[in-house]
């Protein structure tokens, strides 16, 4: 009985210790005791000792340009059918497919001997009637021809003059010749051939420059103006420099898009017509809008 109270007794110092220890607040302070002694404190460790750095960073600011993607194909600044305006047999072609023609260059001549002759008859015939005039004049102003006989004169004169001009345009009705400086692309005649009033003889094109065509969206339209750059980009791989020269203000009622004009140098001639071309034109703000290959 008395080892158990012992025991009893034990623990409870044990106890009153602890709390009193506790309630002290020395377990607490330990290390700065050591300090404070003259014990050096323990070495930190390498990864304590690096310094961290926090920073704030302004990002770059990049404009990111709008897409446009356009499909198309390449077509010449001019094209023209030359159709004959009167029926015959050709007699001259001094062109051939492939070859380059000047402004008012003749490309075809046909037989018209008898339309030579009618010109010849109507220059003999105003000659005439201008001698017939003049003789008219003189003997009005001598008081010895009536008024009405000179005019009479005078009207016969402006007849003679109208039937020159009209036998001289019947002639050249016969010539073919070209619009516009060009290649020409197609020839539908042979030297010889017989050709109907309104047939096609050949075909005139103008290369310089050449157009890349397409269609933007409704969506797309506000990004482009007229003068914008524009990179080309044909079928071939060859990629071409131009100019955004037309954008239409009609859409297309069927797919409600609206079609669109490049125009490209083509002093060589090396772009042809109805090429196929595809193309993305593309916007950076603030700078104006700017079509970028591929086309």
């Amino acid at each position: 009985m008395s080892k158990f109270k012992f025991h009893k007794l034990a623990a409870v110092a044990v106890t009153i210790g602890f709390a009193a220890w506790i309630a002290t607040g020395e377990f607490s302070s330990v290390g700065s005791a050591q300090t404070e002694a003259g014990t050096p404190p323990a070495e930190p460790k390498k990864a304590d000792a690096i310094v961290r750095t926090v920073a704030v960073v302004a990002p770059p600011r990049v404009n990111h340009a709008r897409a446009i993607r356009i499909s198309g194909q390449t077509q010449a600044d001019k094209r023209a059918v030359m159709t004959v305006r009167a029926a015959g047999i050709v007699a001259e072609l001094p062109f051939k497919k492939g070859d380059h023609v000047k402004a008012g260059d003749l490309l075809l001549r046909l037989a018209a001997e008898e339309k030579e002759a009618a010109v010849e008859t109507a220059k003999a015939l105003l000659a005439q009637r201008q001698a017939e005039w003049e003789a008219a004049e003189r003997l009005s102003k001598g008081g010895s021809l009536p008024k009405l006989q000179l005019d009479s004169a005078r009207s016969a004169l402006a007849a003679a003059k109208s039937q020159l001009q009209a036998a001289i345009a019947e002639l050249e009705r016969n010539e073919v010749r070209a619009p516009f400086d060009g290649l020409v692309d197609k020839v539908g005649v042979e030297l010889g051939s017989s050709v109907a009033q309104g047939g096609q003889v050949a075909t005139i094109l103008d290369l310089d420059p050449a157009i890349g065509i397409g269609e933007v969206s409704e969506r797309d339209l506000r990004y482009l103006k007229i003068g914008d750059a524009a990179d080309i980009r044909l079928v071939n791989g060859e990629t071409h420099r131009g100019t955004l020269r037309y954008i239409s203000r009609d859409a297309s009622a069927a797919t409600r898009t609206f079609p669109i004009e490049v125009e490209i140098p083509n002093a060589d001639g090396s772009i042809p017509a109805g090429m196929t071309a595809e193309g993305r034109c593309a916007r950076s703000p603030p700078t104006p809008s700017f079509c970028r290959a591929p086309w």
